[in-house]
């Protein structure tokens, strides 16, 4: 589901801080994208916190996404602007892929919300499809809410094709629309 993580998904974080909460505005610095690591954990729960009402991922699902061998979860981050040593976790996206499949799966892309409309959405998917490629993968599927207009819009932009419907997908009822992309 790219509104929330997947079902078994978490992460760890000591060693970086939760999403700012200062305004969006121009002069952010840019993100750089990693591989989260266990001492991500609590930010990436704060930003799952933050980026989502419902359907969110427990910190046991984001652990367990960030040690599983067939799961990659990647990181955006920034220096903070104060001069803390600290980076901040301003996005993240988690990629799934089946042992002997060629598709990829996109779970979830989460935005800090002051950094929406500012492009790191798409940032995350180009590094989640880099990562699938190098996996080899050549096709990427995800989910996404039939009511998330700007998700939409980015993936039908990047070429993604609806090829289903899933009714009564998400906690509220609503239903996910299926999108797919050759690699």
């Amino acid at each position: 589901m790219i509104d929330g993580w997947a079902g078994q998904i978490h992460r760890d974080g000591a060693g970086v801080s939760a999403p700012l909460r200062n305004p969006v505005g121009a002069g952010l610095p840019e993100p750089a994208i990693r591989t989260a690591t266990r001492a991500d954990l609590d930010a990436l729960v704060a930003l799952e916190h933050a980026a989502f009402a419902s359907d969110r991922a427990e910190r046991r699902a984001i652990r367990y996404a960030i040690l599983s061998p067939t799961m990659d979860v990647l990181a955006a981050l920034i220096d903070p602007p104060d001069g803390d040593p600290t980076p901040v976790l301003v996005g993240a996206a988690v990629l799934e892929r089946r042992r002997g499949s060629r598709i990829a799966r996109l779970a979830s892309i989460a935005v800090a919300p002051n950094r929406g409309g500012l492009g790191l959405g798409g940032k995350l998917l180009d590094a989640a499809e880099d990562r699938a490629r190098a996996h080899g993968c050549d096709r990427l599927r995800l989910e996404v809410r039939a009511d998330n207009g700007a998700g939409i819009r980015l993936y039908e932009r990047r070429g993604y094709t609806r090829f289903a419907v899933r009714p009564d997908y998400y906690e509220d009822g609503m239903e996910a629309w299926r999108y797919e992309r050759a690699l």
